[in-house]
């Protein structure tokens, strides 16, 4: 079984996918975790349905789908964060203003064009185990630019986050630091498209941040557990989906699960143990 394994590693499209999971992974535990403290947990589902729009914007023009997708996240998320600072829209209403937006744009565009194709469906549910050298360089030079800026600002952040009015008293410019944070996560969204899709890019986001945050740690330490429940499960997934022949977005997106519902139960059962210890 392990020597099953070893070889496995010695396919190049393994290798691939691998480094391009890891680094999604990565890059997405530690934007979620500010986005889902902001209560923000669907904004990464609003900017995959845009750059849904925009990767159908790209197939329609014979534009290599994720360059456009990248420009229509970019300039929707800016431009639908300016809005709700200017007219104090809540938050949940504009998220469901930028996600009914990317969808209606690409329904749109996919009935002019014809109808569906091969490659609007693997973007739609990805497909890690088909990403060439060119996405894998793309993913990494997106960790390269997400990580160190979000290093830089991490305190600026997590003031925004936990108190953006007193922020603000402080003389920080809150409004520059939240659109520079929202094309952060817009990049972050588009590369990681390839990894679970459209569909389920939500999850990246959400799911390991939410574990994490159930074991009670420093903010830090919540960043490092979520990166590791995210690393394990995309390459975990990975590899059941490879033996199993099944879709990889959807293996990943369960081992999530799994690990979530394995966190609660155990959680509850410390719970009720420290209760019957507290009663003795």
């Amino acid at each position: 079984m392990m020597e099953r394994l070893f070889d496995l590693f010695q396919y190049g499209f393994m290798q691939r996918s691998l480094i391009s999971a890891i680094a999604i992974a990565v890059i997405c535990s530690i934007v979620g975790l500010f986005l889902v403290l902001k209560r923000h947990s669907l904004f990464g589902d609003a900017l995959a349905h845009v750059a849904f729009g925009g990767i159908s914007l790209g197939l329609f023009t014979g534009v290599y789908p994720l360059w456009t997708a990248y420009i229509v996240a970019i300039l929707s998320a800016v431009g639908v964060n300016k809005l709700r600072e200017s007219t104090k829209i809540p938050p949940d209403s504009s998220i469901a203003v930028l996600l009914t937006s990317g969808l209606a744009i690409g329904v749109i565009l996919i009935s002019i064009s014809g109808g569906f194709t091969l490659n609007l469906f693997s973007f739609l549910f990805g497909n890690i185990l088909l990403v060439s050298v060119d996405d894998v360089i793309m993913i990494l030079i997106t960790d390269a630019i997400v990580i160190p800026v979000i290093y830089i600002l991490y305190k600026k952040l997590v003031l925004i986050v936990f108190d953006e009015n007193q922020a603000r008293v402080s003389g920080l410019n809150v409004t520059w630091i939240n659109t520079l944070f929202i094309v952060l996560a817009s990049i972050t969204i588009i590369a990681s498209i390839r990894l679970v899709g459209v569909l389920l890019i939500s999850s990246l986001i959400v799911i390991p941040n939410i574990t994490a945050l159930m074991f009670g740690k420093g903010f830090k330490k919540t960043i490092f557990i979520s990166c590791a429940i995210s690393v394990f499960s995309v390459v975990f997934g990975i590899i059941m989906s490879y033996y199993l022949d099944l879709a990889p977005s959807g293996t990943i997106v369960l081992t999530m699960i799994s690990m979530f519902l394995v966190t609660v139960i155990a959680k509850n059962m410390k719970i009720r143990f420290n209760k019957m210890t507290v009663t003795k």
